[in-house]
């Protein structure tokens, strides 16, 4: 534990309480939002995707606006500058606005935030429709995740520090791991849903042909 007490700062620790607390507004939207009666995976669903959104608009939007609008955020002022500046010290491309990096992040921000709002709204009005967008959601956060690490590992990780307890299985480990394992979940439960009722129609219209 040495390691991690060593690198732990007050901004891992105010950054950490801030995924806490979007986490947490997140749940409570859910609360307020859905109609009861609502399934519990589908209330799981919300505040994932509320959370994700969150994440999206607040964190990673603060980073492009540091990368693009502003200065990158190893140069940059203010309180999200520092948050980026710790996550940095983990992959060194978020501190110098790496264009790979910044170009996902404008396809998450603008395009993955908005969708996960859209799907929400769908959530809310209990719109099965929404099965659909939620594997187009999710496909794309796995394959932006992939985008961000594969080239990486294919030239032997040069960016990432693997050195202690906190840049590893915190900040590298769990904070993307999510953005894979709870996409494969909403994808396996979609498909479910959208398999089984073309399935349903399929045998109702073969049965219709029979009689």
């Amino acid at each position: 534990m040495s390691d991690f007490s060593a690198v732990f700062t007050k901004t891992s620790a105010f950054s950490l309480a801030g995924v806490v607390l979007l986490g947490t507004v997140a749940y409570l939207a859910s609360k307020a939002l859905l109609p009861k009666g609502t399934r519990w995976q589908d209330k799981y669903v919300f505040v994932w995707l509320a959370f994700d959104a969150l994440i999206h608009f607040i964190f990673e939007g603060s980073f492009l606006w540091h990368s693009v609008l502003g200065r990158e955020v190893n140069t940059g002022t203010g309180m999200f500058a520092e948050m980026w500046r710790e996550y940095a010290k983990a992959d060194f491309r978020w501190g110098v606005s790496d264009p790979t990096v910044v170009s996902l992040e404008l396809l998450t921000v603008l395009g993955a935030g908005p969708l996960c709002c859209f799907i929400l709204y769908q959530l809310v009005r209990s719109d099965p429709a929404r099965h659909y967008w939620i594997v187009v959601l999710s496909t794309a956060e796995i394959y932006g995740g992939w985008m961000t690490f594969c080239p990486e590992w294919l030239t032997g990780s040069p960016n990432l520090s693997t050195s202690n307890v906190l840049h590893l299985w915190v900040y590298l480990f769990l904070m993307n791991f999510l953005w894979v394992i709870i996409p494969l979940f909403l994808m396996v439960d979609s498909y479910t849903h959208i398999a089984g009722t073309l399935r349903s129609v399929q045998g109702s219209a073969k049965a219709k042909k029979g009689q």
